[in-house]
């Protein structure tokens, strides 16, 4: 299932931080980014954005005669940069094709010039002039996203509590406006991965309920219940982050997994290196309930709920976390 994106771009230094956003939206390897676009559209300034969110400090050569470029990366990965402008469509066919063996991230410029382009595990950008500006738009095909009925059939088969629903779709709807937000700055993100990350984030919430720390006017249901203590069984000693992360694994959505694993508060820390791991863990947190609160209010209920009212170390670092990945994402303030 496509994963689609478009921002405008005014001008070369948000074209430039475009790029280097798009480094923290990839899951898998290989994988190749297609580039399309007009002379002067902005394709080597994007390219350049890219190597430097992937920590290339020097900015990357043109390949246009030399036709490709390698370069190592701080992971032990490698980045291929290849530019098809001079050839012809039998020879960036060719030239494509020694290189279908590339495990790292390969950057393919003038992608036009190929018989054929798209396909699993490949990234598709097309940068056209708009408005004075560039109009970029995206397209994700390098990893699987479950469908809206699966989401539906998995609450089901696990017998979600009716609030642990309402609160996911709360946290899908905040995590849309909070998507809409960064890629008005300019910021690329995938909007179908947040969406389906947030609607299946809690999917296992009841694993870790605790007696007396349900929201008021809320009772357990006995059917509900039976169904829970299966899944307690399947999923043994582990909390529900994890537990929602093995389930998408078994059934094949593995990148979605890396993103929903992490939305906990935990200690240590785990990184969040994608953007969409960092929205998602911001905008479950602005979420009580079906309710958008603040961030003291949230807090204030964990500690109610939580802490017998009382601050405790754990407590004040987990909210000094959530006020740093709020900065992050929204340096000027969260547009709620």
């Amino acid at each position: 299932m496509d994963d689609k994106a478009v921002l405008w771009l005014p001008d070369a230094d948000s074209t430039h931080s475009a790029g280097r956003s798009l480094a923290r939206c990839f899951y898998s390897r290989p994988v190749t980014v297609f580039l399309r676009g007009e002379l002067g559209a902005g394709k080597t300034t994007f390219i350049q954005g890219l190597g430097f969110g992937l920590g290339l400090l020097d900015a990357l050569a043109s390949p246009t005669y030399a036709l490709e470029q390698r370069y190592p990366l701080p992971s032990n990965e490698e980045f291929l940069h290849i530019d098809l402008y001079r050839l012809d469509r039998k020879s960036a066919d060719d030239l494509i094709a020694s290189s279908d063996g590339f495990c790292g991230i390969r950057c393919i410029e003038w992608a036009e010039r190929m018989s054929s382009y798209g396909g699993e595990r490949t990234i598709d950008v097309l940068l056209q002039e708009d408005r004075g500006g560039r109009r970029l738009e995206i397209v994700f095909r390098d990893l699987m996203i479950p469908a809206a009925s699966a989401v539906e059939a998995w609450r089901d088969d696990v017998a979600l509590p009716r609030h642990i629903r309402d609160h996911c779709d709360a946290v899908a709807e905040l995590s849309r406006v909070f998507a809409d937000a960064l890629l008005q700055r300019g910021v690329i993100l995938r909007p179908l991965v947040l969406k389906r990350a947030a609607e299946l984030h809690d999917l296992f919430r009841f694993l870790d309920f605790r007696p007396g720390a349900a929201p008021d006017g809320i009772e357990d249901d006995p059917r509900e219940a039976a169904v829970h203590v299966q899944w307690k069984t399947t999923f043994m000693g582990l909390r529900h982050e994890p537990a929602c992360a093995k389930f998408l694994r078994e059934r094949g959505f593995p990148q979605l997994a890396d993103v929903v694993a992490v939305h906990g508060l935990e200690l240590p820390s785990p990184p969040r290196p994608t953007i969409e791991q960092k929205v998602l863990f911001y905008a479950d947190k602005r979420v009580l309930g079906d309710r958008i609160v603040t961030l003291e209010e949230l807090f204030s209920d964990f500690r109610k709920r939580y802490g017998a009212g009382k601050e405790s170390p754990v407590a004040t670092q987990w909210m000094a976390e959530v006020e740093t990945v709020e900065r992050q994402l929204f340096p000027e303030g969260p547009p709620l």
